[in-house]
């Protein structure tokens, strides 16, 4: 069954919110209880709603942490999203780009693959 181009994107909209706003329970409840991640094309990172709220809850203490949308386009069940990643990293506050694929069955995100390029470190206060 079709999500539907209104519900998808709603999905991964809110699912973005919550992470923006580093709200790991409603984050957590955009997400089927199976979900799996992978680096593109194949490559599982994780499995299950617990492995994401372990994940996340770690990442979610970063204060700089935030997912900046640059583009988003829904096709039928999936949602393909470009975004810049701000993080702290070991070395400091930093950007990455991301494209995210969402897919969603049942109402919920099922699956996610990211290409993520590589962190820029913000250079030093000095």
């Amino acid at each position: 069954m079709t999500a539907g181009i209104q519900t998808a994107e709603a999905l991964v909209r809110g699912q973005l919110d919550a992470y923006n706003a580093r709200d790991l329970e409603t984050f957590v409840s955009f997400f089927d209880d199976d979900i799996e991640a992978f680096l593109m094309p194949s490559q599982l990172l994780y499995q299950g709603k617990d492995e994401l709220r372990h994940r996340h809850a770690v990442r979610f203490q970063e204060p700089d942490l935030y997912a900046a949308l640059l583009h988003r386009r829904v096709i039928g069940d999936f949602v393909i999203d470009q975004e810049a990643v701000t993080r702290n990293f070991p070395e400091g506050r930093g950007q990455f780009d991301v494209a995210a694929t969402y897919q969603i069955e049942n109402g919920k995100i099922r699956r996610m693959w990211y290409v993520m390029g590589t962190p820029r470190i913000e250079a030093g206060e000095g």
